[in-house]
């Protein structure tokens, strides 16, 4: 039997965080949105890559919302920049998950 080599593909995800000490949120912020271009064989693999790259950055992931690949999300609709394209496919090559934007919560 031959295992089926799996593709690597980006995903775009939401992912909300509470404080913890360290985590480099502003002071008075309650948390935060990060919006993240993980790779993987699927959306699974991102999510716990994802989730756990933020909890070794001192981060606490509470929440976390997939979008879909790039394919998907334009299928559903969605425009995506130039920008944008340009961090999923360096998310794809370094097999990363970057973290493209933080929105702070505050009160």
């Amino acid at each position: 039997m031959t295992k089926e080599k799996r593709i690597q593909q980006v995903f775009t995800l939401l992912v909300e965080v509470g404080r913890k000490a360290g985590d480099g949120l502003p002071d008075k912020a309650t948390g935060a949105a990060l919006m993240c271009y993980a790779s993987g064989v699927d959306e699974a693999e991102a999510v716990r890559e994802t989730v756990a790259i933020l909890k070794q950055a001192d981060m606490a992931p509470l929440d976390v919302t997939g979008y879909g690949t790039p394919e998907e999300r334009e299928a559903a609709g969605q425009e995506i920049e130039d920008d944008e394209r340009e961090l999923m496919a360096r998310a794809l090559a370094e097999n990363a998950v970057i973290v493209a934007q933080v929105s702070p919560f505050f009160d």
